[in-house]
């Protein structure tokens, strides 16, 4: 199992310390490849969380608040029962440290989880799963989830609710450069088949611009945060808060992206994300 995180190596499947006074706002996102020629043939191989936190009583500019994340991605595909594990745990201590716990379509992520867990995994995700469906009735002064999806529809003009079209409305930039040449899937092969180590990388920081552009649309949803008119660059907060984690960073196709906010360019949704097409379908990866 291969694991990135800005905090210790001892604590890095745990949530981070909250400080009084502060809002938790835990993000989570799952990458999973597709099959359909197979019941239930979706297989998650990585998943990242972003821990945001913030001021209960004011809103503040995001650009100028830190962040923690921790990033999971199988070594093999043996290792899926043991990243769902890990995917499971997290989210439960998101339900017990943090005000909201946020994904994108995020009934997705947890209903695939669930579908792959080992017998000791499933109790946590049925929670979860309870909770995202019961998340309308919830106070929001308590812990409750909140899912970009379906509940910034207040923000928003567009009629796109697919993540980097909401990123897009709101003034987000989350240009994906991961997927200029290859599609996630492909990407995903290579580390699998061929051990190229790019792949991986690119997919890893694919999935935690999703995690964490997904808490900066909740806390903003929320009344929590903010940030300037101009919009605020994604992708240079991630070189910054995950810097020396991936290669990938480091690659002029995505340092390129780092000097102003500009529009997010049109790209593909990763497999996780997009619909189901009609029809049978080859499967994305192997």
């Amino acid at each position: 199992m291969i694991i990135k995180s800005t905090l210790p190596t001892a604590r890095s499947l745990q949530p981070p310390l909250l400080r009084t006074g502060l809002v938790r706002i835990a993000s989570i996102d799952v990458e999973w490849t597709k099959n359909y020629r197979i019941k239930n043939g979706q297989r998650p191989f990585c998943y990242s969380v972003a821990w945001l936190d913030l001021p209960a009583d004011h809103m503040v500019d995001l650009a100028d608040v830190p962040f923690e994340w921790t990033s999971v991605y199988v070594e093999e595909p043996g290792e899926m029962d043991e990243l769902v594990r890990n995917a499971a745990a997290t989210v439960a201590a998101a339900a017990e440290t943090s005000r909201i716990i946020t994904g994108h379509q995020f009934c997705s992520d947890l209903a695939v989880l669930e579908a792959n867990a080992p017998a000791d995994a499933v109790p946590r995700l049925q929670t979860a799963r309870s909770q995202w469906k019961g998340r309308r009735d919830a106070d929001p002064d308590e812990t409750h989830y909140v899912d970009t999806r379906f509940d910034a529809g207040h923000l928003l003009a567009g009629k796109s609710r697919r993540l980097v079209d909401v990123c897009n409305e709101l003034g987000l930039d989350v240009t994906q450069p991961e997927l200029l040449k290859a599609t996630m899937p492909a990407w995903h092969r290579r580390w699998v088949e061929d051990g190229q180590d790019e792949g991986r990388e690119r997919v890893s920081v694919l999935n935690l611009r999703h995690s964490l552009s997904t808490a900066y649309v909740a806390a903003h949803a929320a009344g929590l945060g903010k940030w300037a008119g101009e919009g605020l660059n994604v992708n240079r907060l991630i070189a910054e808060g995950a810097k020396g984690a991936w290669g990938w960073l480091e690659n002029p196709t995505f340092t390129n992206l780092l000097e102003d906010p500009c529009p997010s360019a049109d790209a593909a949704l990763s497999p996780s994300k997009a619909p189901k097409p009609q029809g049978k379908r080859r499967s994305s990866t192997r």
